[in-house]
């Protein structure tokens, strides 16, 4: 039941995505391009998503447990580090060249979009390569201690 539940939900996102046009690079491209052909859709359907998650956390975390799993997994770490600054600028830079996220990657896979493909399958590939380095630099850690 949990994989069924997911995949509603990822299909709801993704028609959410592609409803709001988020699926295609120009739009959010044009979001921004401040000095040309800027488009402020991208900043609606952001505040749109807060609003929804605002409420929808705290009507949630009220339960004692989600439906389908035990107990809730929320991130407890607070500090800021150069991993998430520099991961928070890569994200950054990637989305504003490629006109993709990871979340509306996939929906524009489902529309046909081509540049889709290239940039899930670049994403990929530094995914892997990002964990690759993760493990190279514990090993060396370890040996160095």
């Amino acid at each position: 039941m949990p994989i069924v539940m997911a995949l509603l939900i990822g299909a709801i996102f993704g028609s959410g995505i592609a409803i709001s046009g988020m699926a295609s690079p120009a739009k959010v491209l044009n979001f921004f391009d401040v000095a040309g052909a800027w488009d402020p859709s991208l900043a609606f359907v952001m505040g749109g998503a807060l609003a929804v998650a605002f409420v929808g956390y705290r009507l949630v975390l009220k339960r004692p447990a989600p439906l389908f799993d035990v107990k809730f997994h929320l991130p407890t770490r607070r500090d800021i580090d150069a991993e998430l600054v520099g991961g928070s600028a890569l994200f950054g830079i990637g989305w504003g060249i490629a006109g993709f996220c990871p979340g509306g990657s996939v929906p524009a896979l489902g529309l046909g979009e081509p540049d889709a493909l290239v940039f899930v399958v670049s994403m990929l590939a530094g995914i892997m390569i990002a964990r690759g380095l993760r493990r190279w630099m514990e090993t060396r850690r370890v040996a160095v201690s």
